[in-house]
């Protein structure tokens, strides 16, 4: 069992500026208050990083009850008001930008990401249910099993913030993630500040609304469990280049590096499937998102080719206090690129819902 740990780290948006101000002053000769330490310049400069930089405590640990154990992560600062993040389908709560979590912590929030059962570092299940069969399932209307529901990985968010003491909290889904969020929003509507919907939808995918052919087979390659570690990194490359921004180069030896460390963190990959079932297994969330009052923001990328474009509009359409940003160079996933086109949209929706 992993027991919760504190990590002081900094937050890199600031360190900069503040970086950039010290060698403006130290460069024209100027000397901070309170110092006088006789040492060279750069010493000097060294440290005066290390005491004038606001330190941010990270706290890793579990939520548990009787049923599962949720790993999350903190990044804090807890005086700030708490953002929850919930990732989408298979996978990890380490998937989310440094740069999305960065920019949450220097206009003032404290991001929370946790991994979703039976992904990353919490709870696992056992059930074998057949992607293909599923879909064929859903699509002749014939009910589809599932160990567990989207109302289930709702319940292991709130209980994160249970166990964290957090009343109320802005809820950011990422695709599945956002899923999973309406839920919450519509069963725990007095515990959330407010809600951002990016890259996801009201109602369950179908040949309508849902991937492309092409999609479908990459994600039906993803279940194989005996390929190699370059055989699933390449399956990666390949999935991230197909639903991402059109024209990004995903096949750097940086993003194979990060490919590989999610991979090294938590090996079985079978829970996706499971977390599919799920998606296709949950009935009635269709008529909890028409009940979401919570303000809401919704983000959608025009070149989506999991989640159409379409299903954005459709979730304007039925969350009456909903604003909706479409990125026209935006897939499935949020490059930097994209996301500081929607950056200051974002900071903008959480500021103007805090109580």
């Amino acid at each position: 069992m992993i027991k919760p740990i504190k990590i002081n780290v900094f937050s890199r948006g600031e360190m900069a500026e503040r970086l950039n101000a010290l060698v403006l002053k130290t460069s024209k000769g100027a000397t901070p208050s309170r110092v006088r330490i006789p040492v060279s310049p750069p010493l000097l400069l060294l440290f005066l990083i290390f005491i004038s930089f606001p330190v941010f405590t990270i706290e890793e640990g579990f939520a548990k009850n009787d049923e599962v154990e949720i790993f999350y992560r903190d990044y804090g600062p807890k005086e700030n008001s708490p953002v929850l993040l919930i990732m989408g389908l298979g996978g990890q709560s380490t998937f989310w930008p440094d740069y999305f979590i960065d920019h949450l912590q220097t206009n003032g929030f404290r991001p929370i990401v946790f991994d979703n059962r039976d992904m990353g570092l919490s709870t696992r299940f056992n059930s074998d249910p057949s992607f293909l069969g599923n879909y064929i399932k859903y699509y002749l209307f014939l009910p589809v099993r599932s160990e567990y529901k989207l109302d289930d990985m709702a319940d292991d968010a709130v209980l994160v913030m249970d166990h964290l003491q957090i009343e109320q909290t802005h809820l950011i889904g990422m695709s599945m993630g956002g899923m999973i969020s309406q839920i919450i929003a519509a069963n725990y509507s007095d515990r959330i500040k407010s809600y951002t919907q990016i890259a996801s939808m009201a109602q369950v995918p179908s040949p309508l609304n849902g991937p492309s052919r092409k999609v479908m087979r990459l994600l039906n390659e993803r279940v194989r469990a005996d390929d190699s570690l370059d055989e699933r990194v390449d399956r990666a490359v390949r999935l991230m280049t197909t639903i991402g921004m059109p024209g990004y180069d995903y096949s750097t030896p940086e993003v194979r590096q990060e490919i590989i460390e999610g991979i090294e963190r938590s090996e079985d990959d079978s829970g996706f499937i499971r977390q599919m079932a799920a998606i296709l297994a949950t009935d009635g969330r269709l008529e909890k998102v028409k009940q979401i009052e919570d303000s809401t923001l919704i983000i959608h990328g025009k070149q989506d080719p999991l989640i159409h474009v379409r299903n954005a509009y459709y979730s304007h359409d039925i969350i009456a206090n909903s604003d909706l940003v479409i990125i026209e160079n935006m897939g499935h996933l949020i490059e930097e690129e994209v996301f500081v086109q929607f950056k200051e949209d974002l900071v903008e929706h959480l500021k103007s819902n805090e109580t």
